[in-house]
């Protein structure tokens, strides 16, 4: 019998035996919804001041924020993907707006005394700022110029006075997104350890992600919520959650109460609990919203040849009414994974001498990006794949999410030399697709490209790539950690600019990380107003 391996992180232990990772048979979520309280709220002094009032420390050892734990086995095709294709051609109609470094390793050094990997680099963008989260720590920047407008800070400072866990603990596992109906800035950090497991969020009390924030603790007791992915609707702020006890038992869909959460009022918080894993709520791009009442979608993967959607139908008023319904399998093209995260977590290889490195192929990747064109609606989402010989990026469009949801186009980016994985997508107004990742191969160091396309290309079809920055050096001894997602963000002032970031290294060497935010759009989308 198989000794069962012991993954630690922080003051969680979780041991997973071989039995412990079998997918659970995916069946609908319970009738009956979980209706949690936020155990702690209140309002705010000013980001800018909090910020300078953050207590440091130092003396740590560096050390791996918590690990995207494996939810099952590995999913494998015997059949080779027939969607596979190397790009081609020049992006010729991407101008780009801003390319520049952000946050790295050595802001949580200067901060805490310590690092960590990886940094879990994802960013929003507002209407004046564009606001980027590392693991720890967060930073604001003007988005016409790129400078610093506030930080780089730890993500607790947000909780600065607040007390309890979200104040003394930085877990990591962070998002930031902008809720652009509102005009406000959300941001959540995990926590764990001795008091229990917690979801802290807060909620801008306007457009300036400097100000004030409205901010909450939520409690999960003994249960950890493990790789927690957040979005914007219309009804609510939306949630998802890998949950753990300490075998996996399934992804959590959960909704949070976004009306009294806006004005800093005490929030609810319904749950289902599925025996999926890996769900990705969808999150709002574009001015035009879904029908009233549309319920927020949630996707997953469900084998090697389907998707998993499901329809989260929330009301608050009356909790017992919400609804969670599904699974819908979608047909895809038949897929493998890159590596078995269930045995082997690190399968991405570098250049000489850097360490191989994980590629989360298991699930799908931050953001599900949602639009509503008028004539039609559409989901974007992509995942690394065994993209023949090496890493692939597999991405969808999926449209009628609300009736009969189907995959419009599909393509997995391979190039025959390159590993590319790690990838975040989105559409703008025109239709234009952008698809960032990370690309590494024997003689190239870890960098990050982004591919696209335009509404009249081929189906399934990306040009490109381009380069964002190329990388000067590669990764050693670091836990063989990448970052567990990367963010593509379209800006809600033009609706055309699309904002990516994502890690990569300037120099070989351990937990010396750096990031990269860059700002691109297509010549053909025309901003609002022109």
């Amino acid at each position: 019998m198989r000794k069962p391996r012991v993954l630690k992180f922080g003051q969680i232990v979780l041991c997973l035996g071989a039995a412990e990772l079998l997918m659970l048979p995916v069946q609908a979520a319970a009738n009956k919804p979980t209706v949690t309280h936020s155990v702690r709220q209140d309002v705010s002094a000013d980001l800018r001041d909090m910020a300078k009032a953050a207590p440091q420390s130092a003396g740590a050892q560096s050390q791996q924020a918590p690990v995207a734990l494996p939810t099952g086995p590995a999913l494998t095709n015997s059949r080779p993907d027939p969607v596979a294709q190397q790009s081609a051609g020049t992006l010729s109609n991407l101008a780009t707006v801003l390319n520049f470094d952000g946050q790295n390793d050595n802001d949580t050094l200067n901060l805490l005394g310590v690092k960590y990997v990886p940094p879990d680099t994802n960013g929003a963008v507002g209407s004046s700022q564009f606001v980027q989260i590392v693991n720890v720590t967060l930073a604001v920047y003007d988005k016409k110029t790129g400078s610093i407008v506030l930080g780089p800070a730890l993500i607790s400072s947000v909780w600065n006075g607040f007390g309890g866990p979200c104040e003394t603990g930085n877990g990591g596992d962070p998002v930031v997104l902008y809720d652009q109906l509102a005009n406000r800035w959300f941001i959540s950090q995990l926590q764990f350890g001795s008091t229990g497991n917690q979801e802290c969020m807060a909620v801008s009390a306007g457009s300036d992600a400097t100000g004030s924030y409205h901010r909450y603790e939520f409690d999960f007791g003994s249960d950890f919520p493990d790789y927690p992915k957040f979005a914007v609707w219309p009804d609510a702020y939306y949630s998802s959650q890998n949950m753990f006890t300490p075998k996996f038992t399934g992804a959590r869909a959960c909704a949070l109460d976004r009306a009294a959460m806006l004005i800093g009022d005490p929030a609810t918080m319904i749950c289902f609990q599925t025996t999926t894993a890996s769900l990705l709520p969808s999150n709002l791009d574009g001015s035009t919203l879904p029908a009233a009442g549309q319920p927020n979608v949630f996707a997953s993967i469900a084998d090697s040849s389907n998707l998993n959607i499901f329809k989260f139908h929330v009301d608050f008023a009356h909790p017992r009414n919400s609804i969670l319904g599904g699974p819908t399998l979608i047909p895809v093209a038949p897929f493998s994974e890159i590596c078995a995260r269930a045995s082997d977590t690190a399968c991405i290889p570098e250049p000489t001498p850097g360490e191989r490195v994980d590629g989360l192929g298991d699930r799908l990747m931050f953001r599900l990006a949602y639009r509503n064109f008028g004539d039609h609606e559409s989901l974007v989402v992509n995942h690394t794949v065994k993209g023949g010989a090496l890493a692939g990026v597999r991405w969808y469009e999926i449209r009628s999410p609300f009736s009969v949801p189907f995959v419009f186009q599909q393509g997995t980016v391979v190039d025959p030399d390159t590993n590319f994985w790690m990838g975040s997508i989105a559409m703008d107004g025109a239709g234009n697709i952008a698809l960032g990742f990370s690309a590494s191969s024997k003689a190239l160091d870890p960098s990050v490209f982004v591919v696209g396309r335009a509404p009249a290309d081929p189906p399934g079809t990306m040009t490109g790539p381009a380069v964002l920055v190329y990388g000067g050096g590669v990764q050693e001894r670091s836990f063989k950690r990448w970052g567990d997602y990367s963010s593509m963000a379209i800006d809600p002032s033009d609706d055309c600019t699309f904002w990516y970031t994502q890690e990569y290294y300037k120099t070989t060497g351990s937990f010396n990380w750096s990031t990269r935010i860059s700002a691109f759009k297509f010549d053909s989308c025309t901003a609002h107003g022109e």
